[in-house]
């Protein structure tokens, strides 16, 4: 079936089988924020929730909040500004945090960055912060795809995605997620300094290649670990072809080079399945029409007992959650279920209860908390 064809029915090689109300889940409201961008828990339950505009909130899970100081400036243009936020794994002895954003350059360029810090909850502050990695080049008039999720694995390695910035998308031989001179267009593997991590795939190349995981990527706005320790990407592909990504050391996803979907002005790019080289990674599940990814997780609670191992996709066009089932061996996705919510969904978290917890994109954007319908 050809990409056209597809948009046409509406199909994609994932299909969807969408869920009916009423849903197996129960939405409850917590709290209300201004663009709210990424939320974390802390080990007592309480979430920090990022805005876009440059602020951190501390949330109760009865709703109350309170801002901490210590946040980074933000480039607050299009789709930049604060981004991620992650514990470090040894968070309950150390009190690190790490915060992505994106920050302004010269000359009115800006670009994501990663920030490391210590959280002090007696004074509600991020103290000593500082910035320990950047996605170079930085670049002027593109406020879009910069991507910037966070993740650490069970060895203490830290992932970053990067975004391309929609830079020469439709010059593929120059486009940076085909190059190894910069570290756009990838997720990069570093230590938790924000050094390249030991045992990269280019590593010999040295310099900025020697952070780079895998390449060939457009914007990666979800990355995670399936319960075997498998590493997956979700990915805003350009009009249709939103990807699902099993993700191994040193591969190469194809953008701009192959997509499941066409350039913006109806320039065509040739679908995964025309590639003869050998050279690039088709995704495991694509969708057309497109959901629009924004976050991912692979569910291990026990709330949802049949939905362990299943991967979770927020929607922004969408206004979904998507349910996927995976096979880490074998590497087949497919959609089992999508739950319209009726707005554009910004992240999707487990939280320490098993409970889903969901925040909504834009301003007014709620933080949800879905429990299983009795």
């Amino acid at each position: 079936m050809n990409k056209l064809l597809a948009l046409a029915l509406g199909l994609g090689l994932a299909v969807a089988a969408h869920g009916q109300e009423p849903y197996p889940f129960i939405s409850t409201p917590i709290a209300e924020f201004n663009e709210p961008w990424a939320h974390e828990f802390l080990p007592d339950g309480r979430l920090l929730v990022t805005e876009k505009s440059g602020t951190i909130q501390l949330v109760t899970q009865d709703g109350k909040k309170t801002e901490i100081t210590g946040a980074p400036k933000v480039a607050y243009a299009g789709q930049g500004g604060l981004g991620d936020i992650k514990l470090h794994p040894d968070f309950a002895n150390n009190r690190v945090v790490y915060i992505s954003f994106v920050e302004p350059g010269d000359n009115e360029t800006s670009g994501a960055a990663l920030a490391k810090g210590t959280l002090n909850l007696d004074k509600n502050a991020v103290e000593g912060l500082e910035v320990i990695w950047r996605a170079l080049p930085k670049l002027a008039g593109s406020n879009i795809h910069f991507s910037h999720r966070i993740l650490f694995d069970n060895e203490g390695h830290l992932f970053v995605s990067a975004g391309e910035r929609n830079n020469n998308a439709e010059n593929p031989d120059n486009a940076p997620g085909q190059k190894l001179d910069n570290n756009l267009g990838k997720i990069l593997r570093l230590d938790d300094n924000g050094k390249p991590a030991a045992g990269n795939p280019f590593a010999s190349q040295g310099g900025i290649a020697a952070e780079v995981w895998s390449m060939g990527h457009r914007n990666p706005l979800g990355i995670a670990f399936d319960p075997s320790g498998q590493l997956w990407n979700i990915e805003m592909a350009p009009r249709g072809g939103d990807e699902l990504n099993q993700v191994h050391a040193g591969e190469n996803f194809g953008y701009p080079y192959l997509s499941n979907g066409n350039h913006y002005n109806g320039k065509i790019i040739p679908d995964h399945d025309t590639d003869t080289s050998g050279k690039y990674v088709a995704p495991k599940a694509w969708w057309n029409p497109v959901i629009s990814p924004s976050s991912l997780i692979f569910y291990t609670g026990d709330q949802f007992a049949d939905w362990k191992g299943n991967a979770f996709i927020s929607g922004l066009s969408s206004m979904s959650i998507v349910r996927v089932i995976v096979n880490a061996q074998t590497g087949a996705a497919a959609e089992a279920q999508r739950f319209v919510m009726g707005k554009r969904i910004r992240g999707i978290e487990q939280g320490p209860d098993g409970n889903l917890w969901v925040i909504e994109d834009g301003a007014g954007g709620r933080l949800l908390k879905l429990t299983p319908r009795k």
